[in-house]
């Protein structure tokens, strides 16, 4: 199978580049070959659709990830800990902590949720995230990081299922020793 991904670039007045693939003399020089006209109008096709589904995204997002944070808060009281800044962050992105708990295994203990643990750059490694351990985090927490994102189809329904599953999975669970 052959994927192919299409992607645009905005470039400003002035700004010096060098070609991509040398040849033609299509894009100003700056890339050989015949421009895939069906890829061009997808791009445009989904700048429209973003263009219409955007506004207010980020600001939906960020209320269902606060929801599922506050919930999981009030199901394992003084257990969550979020990693990172309070508010300077992604709208649908939570990354936390909960005492006693690696974050594999309880990841593994529910399987209807699919989320990862530690940081984006650290997926599949089963060792404490270099980004949480240099933010201050102790490895303990850093083992126990689950970073749960959202996406654009996700509902207040889900999230509070999801609060629900991985709150009953980490009370069932055996501590891990710190």
């Amino acid at each position: 199978m052959t994927v192919s991904l299409t992607t645009g670039l905005y470039v400003r007045a002035g700004t010096p580049l060098r070609p991509v693939i040398h040849g033609g003399g299509h894009e100003g020089g700056l890339r050989a070959g015949t421009e895939n006209v069906a890829f061009i109008a997808a791009l445009g096709h989904a700048a429209e659709l973003a263009r219409r589904g955007l506004p207010g995204s980020a600001e939906r997002l960020a209320k269902l990830r606060d929801l599922l944070h506050g919930e999981l808060e009030a199901l394992l009281p003084g257990r969550v800990h979020l990693n990172g800044h309070p508010t300077e962050r992604l709208p649908g992105t939570l990354n936390l902590s909960i005492d006693g708990i690696g974050g594999r295994a309880l990841l593994a203990a529910v399987p209807e949720i699919a989320a990862s643990t530690g940081s984006a750059c650290h997926e599949g490694v089963d060792a404490p995230s270099p980004v949480l351990t240099a933010m201050g985090l102790p490895q303990e927490r850093a083992r126990s990081a689950l970073r749960l994102s959202l996406g654009r189809w996700s509902t207040e329904t889900e999230i509070r299922q999801a609060a629900r599953l991985i709150a009953r999975a980490a009370t069932t669970m055996p501590a891990v020793a710190g």
